[in-house]
């Protein structure tokens, strides 16, 4: 029976966050751990009243304690460059390429001696611990595409199949036609383009090619990943033995509704969440 695009579209869901989406805690613990020796020695220097010539005896002593610099302004890079009177400096903070004092100039200017002779915090691992929180944020927007990789393997394996025996995980299409023997050429450009799907999985007589993401926010990409997938569905069809399926779900959508109903118009394997709970994995997947 054909599928209606706006009744299924009514199913998307707004969020599919668990609780470790917003932040990975245990991630934050092991960056402070590994630097929080060097940060206890910086901790010396707190409300200090002659910072800038303590900070150069402390860094004479302890040079160590500069790698965890640029994490105190919020930066994982080991250099960090600066532009002053037309002049480019590079901060290494892997290997001293200036002079102590050059480094003193740095946390002087860049606000950081005024943070701690000010006392304006007043235990640096504390501090860096609310610096890695806010970092790890960043991270949301890759621990939001596991999270629905994570749902679709979950009634995968529901479904009874067995990772590294009947599906597969992270494939290149180099990969599949290795294993497989089969002609892929057609979806990789004659074999110049390697893309890597999501899951394979391999049943007796097909073999389905899969792709997942969630979308809770706009974006142009998401008319471009219509646009792309499309054109893979089409071009699937002309290849034996291959099922291309697309799962995707989240309000994102809404602004490149046009664009995943023309998807939706000619592909036959894409499917929501709703789909997913609705067993549709054990009734495609035979």
């Amino acid at each position: 029976m054909k599928r209606e695009f706006n009744e299924w579209f009514t199913n998307f869901k707004d969020n599919i966050a668990s609780y470790d989406y917003y932040v990975d805690f245990h991630k934050v613990y092991r960056n402070v751990d590994g630097i929080k020796v060097e940060l206890n020695i910086l901790n010396s220097l707190v409300a200090s009243t002659n910072i800038r010539e303590d900070f150069i005896k402390l860094i004479n002593k302890y040079p160590e304690v500069l790698k965890c610099i640029p994490i105190l302004i919020a930066i994982r890079l080991k250099e960090i460059k600066i532009l002053e009177d037309e002049e480019e400096y590079i901060y290494s903070f892997k290997k001293n390429n200036y002079s102590i004092e050059k480094y003193a100039d740095f946390m002087g200017k860049i606000g950081l001696f005024e943070l701690l002779e000010k006392r304006l915090v007043s235990n640096l691992i504390d501090y860096v611990m609310g610096v890695e929180t806010g970092l790890d944020s960043n991270g949301r927007k890759n621990r939001g595409g596991h999270l629905m990789e994570n749902l679709v393997e979950k009634y995968i394996k529901k479904a009874g199949f067995i990772k590294d025996e009947s599906y597969f995980k992270e494939m290149y299409i180099k990969e599949i036609q290795k294993k497989w023997k089969v002609d892929l050429s057609k979806i990789s450009n004659k074999g110049k383009m390697e893309k890597r799907f999501d899951f394979v999985i391999k049943t007796q007589n097909q073999i389905y090619i899969i792709e997942t993401n969630f979308y809770n926010s706009k974006g142009s990409k998401l008319n471009e990943t219509a646009r792309s997938y499309k054109t893979i569905a089409m071009e699937v069809e002309e290849i034996k033995g291959i099922t291309f399926v697309w799962f995707t779900d989240g309000k994102g959508w809404l602004n490149a509704k046009n664009n995943l109903e023309e998807t939706f118009d000619v592909m036959e394997h894409i499917y929501n969440i709703n789909d997913i709970k609705d067993g549709i994995i054990e009734k495609v997947f035979i």
